[in-house]
């Protein structure tokens, strides 16, 4: 049984989404202990804070989700120099009501995969901002912005053998910073 169940938050609902294969990579070089869920979140309503009384049933799924990990694992596609609508909505969501936030004290580690040269840099320093303000331990090195290239991921969709070493080292520190922040 998993020591360090981690709540995964893909930000991109495409299909074939390259930070959904890099969620599912990434969590494959964690030690045994540690258990990854993507949660979903493209069922969510728009938020609307007149909804905070009586939250729809995936809102309430989606902040139990979170509550029940030891840290969140953010995955995010970066549309128009920010973070995805999709991705903004879920963390309205569960942050809300005022005072009943579901991240507080989470710690949280921020990935993200494009074709750009630049991967999602703007897109993770936009949601590192939002991320304090919610009280998120966030673990700031090392950064990864990974570009979606050839050899990123090996045919059986895991990390390939050229960025291998740096997500190794990137979840090596992932797994410390959760496990220094959920004593």
């Amino acid at each position: 049984m998993s020591q360090y169940p981690i709540a995964v938050m893909v930000g991109s609902l495409r299909r074939d989404s390259f930070n959904r294969k890099l969620a599912t990579a990434i969590a494959k070089l964690a030690p045994t202990e540690f258990s990854f869920k993507q949660l979903r979140i493209d069922d969510l309503p728009l938020y609307n804070q007149d909804d905070d009384a009586n939250p729809a049933e995936s809102v309430k799924r989606l902040k139990g989700d979170i509550k029940a990990a030891c840290g969140v694992l953010f995955v995010t596609a970066e549309y128009n120099r920010s973070i995805p609508g999709v991705l903004k909505n879920a963390i309205d969501h569960a942050s809300r009501p005022y005072g009943q936030s579901a991240w507080a004290g989470k710690p949280a580690g921020v990935l993200g995969v494009s074709v750009g040269a630049i991967g999602t840099a703007v897109a993770q320093q936009h949601l590192r901002i939002i991320l304090a303000y919610l009280d998120m331990p966030t673990l700031g090195q090392p950064e990864a912005f990974l570009q979606a290239k050839e050899g990123l991921f090996d045919p059986d969709g895991n990390v390939g053998p050229d960025s291998r070493k740096f997500l190794q080292d990137w979840m090596n520190r992932y797994v410390a910073w959760v496990k220094a922040h959920s004593a």
